[in-house]
């Protein structure tokens, strides 16, 4: 699954952050996310596009598939009881933590 120009494997935490957002900064970061220790380092990140959406019971990934490739593109997130997504561009912030 590609998220922006990266394929993340696998558990990460989204985290969205609204003042970021508003100062044009990115504002969406992916972190690995161990099990026993939470959230570790950033290892994506974007500026996101807010789109009005009605509000989902889950957390919900929007997927479409890149013809010819058959790789799927999440294309946006939004939480769960939130009337806004979040949508992800093609090309993320560069390099971001440890790989």
């Amino acid at each position: 699954m590609l998220v922006a120009d990266r394929i993340p494997m696998g558990p990460y935490l989204i985290v969205h952050d609204g003042t970021k957002m508003a100062r044009g900064e990115p504002c969406t970061s992916f972190y690995r996310f161990d099990p026993v220790k939470g959230r570790q380092e950033a290892v994506l990140s974007f500026h996101c596009t807010p789109a009005r959406r009605n509000l989902v019971d889950t957390f919900t990934l929007t997927q479409t598939t890149i013809a010819g490739l058959g790789i799927k593109r999440v294309t946006e997130y939004q939480f769960a009881g939130d009337g806004e997504a979040h949508k992800i561009p093609t090309k993320s912030s560069g390099r971001v933590g440890s790989r």
